[in-house]
């Protein structure tokens, strides 16, 4: 799991229980995947297509700061396919995991397009 980014959790991060919003860390893990996916088919134009399952595991507070790892699952012919893990920094507690999150590559009319990637690149 490569873990790049990093967010302090805010007062305007919470819901109304005090604690992390479920959208918020999803609109994070969503931006983080894309920017996996950007630099590894060297191409911005990347929509999300699909996330599974998303499973909540335990909760982040005001103050806590957490760090989102995205991993490759495999490529397809216009997709990558990626694994999230978001974690708490210091106690390493996982907060929330999704197996399977599917971006897919366009061309310059928004139609998928083949990338022809097999392997991922270090960032």
């Amino acid at each position: 799991m490569i873990y790049q980014t990093r967010k302090w959790v805010k007062p305007e991060d919470l819901n109304a229980n005090g604690t992390l919003f479920g959208g918020k860390l999803l609109s994070w893990i969503d931006e983080e995947a894309a920017l996996f996916a950007i630099i590894q088919l060297k191409n911005n134009k990347i929509v999300t297509k699909f996330m599974s399952e998303i499973n909540f595991m335990s909760s982040a507070r005001q103050g806590d700061i957490i760090e989102i790892g995205i991993d490759l699952v495999k490529f397809g012919r216009t997709s990558i396919i990626m694994k999230c893990e978001v974690r708490n920094v210091m106690t390493k507690d996982v907060i929330i995991t999704v197996d399977a999150i599917t971006m897919v590559n366009l061309d310059s009319f928004g139609r998928p397009a083949s990338h022809g990637k097999t392997e991922v690149e270090i960032i």
